[in-house]
């Protein structure tokens, strides 16, 4: 039996790691399973993942409960070949080598479950163009 060639591995960073790399972390891990190596992190994390969040995706059946934001490192950077920002500016290292993407989306901080949506929303929408990129 061969071992099975990993696959790339997708880091997505926002300032507070609470909300829309959380979402978008879920949904890759959901949709790939373990095609992917998947990471998230925040430039400044949050001390919990936001509970308007939580909610959001446990109505799409993903629970995400048990998550909690991270630090963003160096070496998460250096070790991901695709890195997703999500509003974090400057702070994002940039490393030769790696593809970079920067997703354009509302913060869902201090929104309502029902301001959540949208954002969950585009955020599957674009998880499953990049998977199909990703196997392309």
């Amino acid at each position: 039996m061969s071992t099975p060639v990993p696959g790339p591995s997708v880091l997505f960073v926002c300032v507070h790691n609470a909300g829309r790399s959380q979402m978008a972390a879920a949904f890759l891990t959901h949709l790939a399973g373990d095609k992917v190596e998947v990471r998230s992190a925040g430039s400044a994390p949050a001390d919990t993942v936001n509970a308007a969040v939580v909610e959001a995706m446990k109505e799409v059946g993903i629970d995400i409960s048990a998550e909690t934001p991270k630090v963003l490192t160096v070496e998460a950077v250096q070790a991901s070949d695709v890195v997703i920002t999500m509003g974090c500016g400057d702070t994002c290292p940039v490393f030769p080598g790696k593809r970079y993407l920067d997703w354009q989306l509302d913060d869902p901080a201090g929104q309502g479950v029902a301001s959540v949506r949208p954002i969950r929303d585009e955020i599957e929408r674009r998880i499953r163009g990049l998977l199909k990129e990703l196997d392309g």
